[in-house]
């Protein structure tokens, strides 16, 4: 790794973001906070699960841990199809390490009896989510009246403007047995000032339960965030671009999206179909007449969380793939419709994001975007993503483009949450796998060695780029047992594939295995020296 030019970033528009993480080579891992499992979690990973992977990664000398999106997410298992933009997944929340627990006993002993669910393989969303709120729901009503007379709690509800209609919505949704927004009784499908203020006198002690819960969850997922700044480690966040229509966001801010189309990608070599995301697509002139308070709350609410944020489907802001609703993807459209506006509409949108919290943002800029929007985003100082598979000169024989050559301002990774391992792509795509083992002077065999899988991940963290980032899984896959026997089940998911696998991986050791493996701890220091 050559030495960094860092007056390319003390120029751009960044240069103030840069300073508070550091221009230099930072090497991290990808951890679904959902696929951990300690001897303290029940069934899931938990907010405190962090903190014991944050003092490994002090010890290893790893300084970032990338996540996937924490929003709620309703009943769904996609932390990409958020019912709100500003709520925490509750399901997230760590029982044992609530406080006044040890003043009730009674709630000690009722811990003991909740299933850990430590012989699933995969996380059994329902399950765990019906007992977790039982739990809380008693925890609640022992406990909820010392910490609603908190400080700490009042000041939470104070600043929180997105909590009062969020709670409503949750509730409403219960009620109506979780069914869209949009099969509602006609009198609640466009909330008023009026008509929130008669539901939270109506439903006062549930709404109450969800500003409980969304308080727990700030103040665990805060203290992971401080305890990580104290190690020197950085968080980094995701935000998706999209929000899902059935929404609390969407539910009270029906004006900031257009309702008539849905986002997707049009049909092209990997889909000939293309893609309907359902998602309605941003309506950019009444965001912009408002100040972008919405996305700037937004953003500054994660800050609280993050030190760092990826910002999913970068290009989507520059240009969105529009789809009537009702349509296919290919009866679609790009809006804005103009090419010679898309970067100046894009550009606009990132000074808003930059110059409004001071997270560092990386850009997920994979897929099919046009040259000139990494050419925008390179002079904005926003890093995009190089996953080494696919970073190929097509026009020239498709030839590996070498790490050396990788722009510094970039994140180098082996796959994504939404991609094969490094050992199922080898066994899946084997002309791609030649075509690598040849671009490397390997001579090809059908299962990818340890030794060649250890040489692409030492590869990952001596690019050019500035990040070194991949899943955790492609590291545990070096140590025989420290994954899943069958290569599929170590994949998080399927994009464009309904599937009960997608989203419920789980790592097969615990986080107190995982942080204790000294072969582990050995072979990451080797890779990242």
């Amino acid at each position: 790794m050559d030495k960094i030019d860092a007056s390319y970033f003390s120029h751009s528009p960044t240069a103030k973001l840069w300073e508070n993480i550091g221009i230099q080579h930072h090497h991290g891992i990808v951890i679904p906070l959902f696929s951990l499992h300690s001897e303290l979690s029940y069934g899931i990973g938990e907010f405190p699960d962090l903190i014991p992977i944050i003092d490994w990664c002090k010890t290893i000398g790893l300084d970032v841990i990338q996540l996937l999106p924490l929003n709620g997410t309703g009943h769904e298992t996609s932390p990409y199809g958020a019912i709100s933009a500003f709520s925490l997944n509750t399901i997230h929340i760590g029982l044992a390490c609530l406080p006044f627990l040890e003043k009730y006993p009674v709630l000690i002993e009722e811990l003991k009896t909740i299933p850990k669910h430590s012989s699933h393989q995969r996380i059994p969303y329902t399950a765990v989510r019906e007992t977790k709120e039982k739990f809380l729901r008693h925890y609640y009503e022992l406990v909820g009246p010392t910490i609603r007379n908190s400080d700490d709690y009042k000041n939470f509800i104070q600043h929180s403007h997105w909590l009062k209609g969020f709670a409503v919505f949750k509730t409403l949704k219960a009620k109506y047995d979780w069914v869209s927004w949009e099969k509602w009784p006609e009198a609640l499908q466009s909330p008023t000032t009026q008509l929130l203020q008669e539901l939270e006198y109506e439903h006062q002690n549930e709404i109450e339960w969800h500003y409980f819960l969304q308080f727990i969850s700030h103040e665990q997922l805060t203290k992971v965030k401080r305890h990580a700044t104290s190690q020197g480690v950085f968080i980094m966040g995701d935000i998706p671009i999209l929000i899902n229509r059935d929404s609390s966001d969407v539910w009270l801010h029906r004006e900031l999206f257009h309702m008539e189309f849905c986002a997707g990608a049009p049909p092209d070599m990997y889909s000939a179909e293309g893609q309907n995301w359902g998602f309605p697509i941003y309506a950019w002139d009444p965001l912009s007449a408002q100040g972008y308070k919405w996305w700037i709350d937004r953003l500054r609410l994660a800050s609280h969380y993050y030190h760092i944020y990826r910002i999913d489907h970068i290009v989507g802001f520059f240009r969105i793939w529009s789809i009537p609703f009702g349509m296919e993807s290919k009866d679609g459209h790009y809006i804005p419709i103009d090419p010679n506006v898309w970067i100046d509409h894009g550009q606009k949108i990132m000074l808003m994001m930059i110059n409004n919290c001071d997270m560092l943002p990386i850009g997920e800029d994979l897929g099919n975007v046009p040259p000139i929007v990494r050419t925008c985003l390179s002079a904005l100082g926003i890093c995009g993503t190089k996953v080494m598979r696919w970073e190929r000169e097509w026009e020239k024989h498709a030839e590996f483009i070498p790490i050396g050559n990788y722009p510094v301002a970039s994140l180098t990774t082996v796959s994504t949450h939404d991609s094969e391992t490094l050992q199922l792509w080898w066994t899946l795509h084997e002309s791609e796998a030649k075509d690598f083992a040849t671009s490397k002077g390997w001579s090809y065999q059908p299962t990818l060695s340890r030794e060649h899988h250890n040489e692409i991940l030492w590869d990952s963290h001596h690019s050019n780029s500035l990040f070194h980032i991949n899943p955790l899984q492609e590291y545990l896959a070096l140590i025989p047992g420290l994954t899943w026997p069958n290569l599929e089940d170590e994949r998080i998911n399927s994009p464009g594939i309904i599937s009960e696998n997608n989203w419920t991986y789980r790592f097969k050791p615990s986080v107190e295995e995982i942080v204790n493996n000294q072969t582990l701890i050995h072979l990451l220091k080797e890779l990242i020296q």
